[in-house]
């Protein structure tokens, strides 16, 4: 384990945010606000556990002292060699609790996020499984509390989607989601084949930080808006009013087209938030590709021309080939239960982050 550098840095930020936050008109602006508040608990949860990491290192000292030989009493020795394993195990998980607050906060970490599933290889069985994977992430977000809004879809005609486009608001939305960026496959025996084959399909997942106007510039002379009729599947209110919403990028070519809400405004308003987004979220992959050389894998990267993960049904398998972590529950998985892959992705990004930050120096 690498040991931990002069933490001093981090209290003298805290020292400036106390001033900052004690000034009269800290909560005038709102957003800057909650954002150096987020700090101000970072930092300070940092420190405090350094703090109590020292006072474990006493401890053990304390208690590898009245474990040695030099200690006369055998029952009082004996008790400090039982407490030795525990008070150092406690050691190592603080040590690496307080590396892992060191890690500057990643790019969005604390924004909401929009999400867009897209059928790709495999025709009708790529679509029903982008609407399953849809309903899972769904389960996986309502089970954390979050809300989920759907922005934009495409059905298909056997009742999956060739393209959804959701945003997901709750507390660290993006920062836990981020990792579903990429490729993937399904191999299972589609309902319609008469011979039991197993079909491969694949499917692909965006996850973009939820963009505010004053993250990106867009100048609306680079914006082709047009407006059609909204296509649905019939109802009242479908077909007969102009509000579905199409805006063209012009200097990237990004397409968005929203017609989920009756209202051209709505529609309007939903399309820039993803075009925002879309912007922001290539704005960001700019900056970590200038220091994304020497980096071993792909997480995060939201790198979607790589396969990322099989679902394989027959066997109840599913895989994340970033990894190389494998679970046998893909049932339970596809009910929402993502936990389990989300927190080793975040845990295997942590170490290599942890790696990186003493290659360099700590600013």
């Amino acid at each position: 384990m690498p040991k931990i550098p002069d933490l001093s840095v981090f209290q003298n930020r805290l020292d400036e945010l106390d001033l900052a936050m004690a000034e009269p008109a800290f909560f005038q602006n709102a957003q800057r606000a909650a954002e150096l508040t987020r700090e101000h608990q970072r930092i300070r949860k940092l420190l405090d556990d350094a703090a109590e990491l020292q006072r474990l290192d006493d401890e053990i000292r304390a208690h590898e002292e009245l474990a040695g030989p030099g200690n006369t009493d055998a029952e009082l020795r004996e008790l400090a060699e039982a407490e030795l394993p525990t008070l150092r195990a406690r050691r190592d998980a603080l040590e690496r609790q307080v590396l892992a607050g060191m890690l500057p906060p990643e790019p969005g970490d604390a924004r909401n996020t929009i999400m867009e599933i897209r059928a790709g290889a495999g025709g009708d069985e790529a679509t029903l499984f982008a609407a399953e994977l849809f309903r899972a992430y769904v389960r996986f977000c309502e089970g954390r509390g979050w809300k989920i809004e759907e922005l934009s879809a495409s059905p298909s005609e056997c009742g999956g989607f060739k393209e959804i486009i959701f945003a997901v608001k709750g507390e660290d939305a993006y920062k836990t989601l981020k990792f579903e960026s990429g490729v993937h496959r399904v191999q299972r025996v589609p309902e319609t084949e008469a011979n039991g084959r197993i079909h491969t399909s694949t499917v692909t997942v965006a996850v973009l930080p939820e963009a505010e106007e004053v993250d990106v510039e867009i100048d609306p002379a680079d914006l082709e808006i047009t407006v059609t009729r909204a296509s649905g599947p019939g109802g009242q209110g479908v077909n007969t009013t102009d509000s579905a919403v199409q805006i063209l990028h012009k200097p990237t070519g990004m397409i968005v087209t929203c017609a989920e809400q009756r209202s051209q405004t709505k529609n309007r308003a939903q399309a820039m938030t993803v075009l925002r987004s879309r912007l922001l979220q290539q704005k960001i992959e700019q900056e970590r590709a200038k220091y994304a050389a020497n980096r071993r894998s792909q997480i995060g990267s939201g790198d979607r021309s790589e396969r990322i993960r099989t679902y394989n049904f027959p066997q109840s398998r599913l895989t994340d080939h970033r990894i190389g972590l494998t679970v046998h529950n893909l049932s339970e998985v596809m009910e929402g239960a993502f936990d389990e892959v989300i927190d080793a992705l975040a845990r295997a990004d942590q170490e290599e982050r942890i790696q990186a930050l003493f290659a360099r120096p700590v600013l």
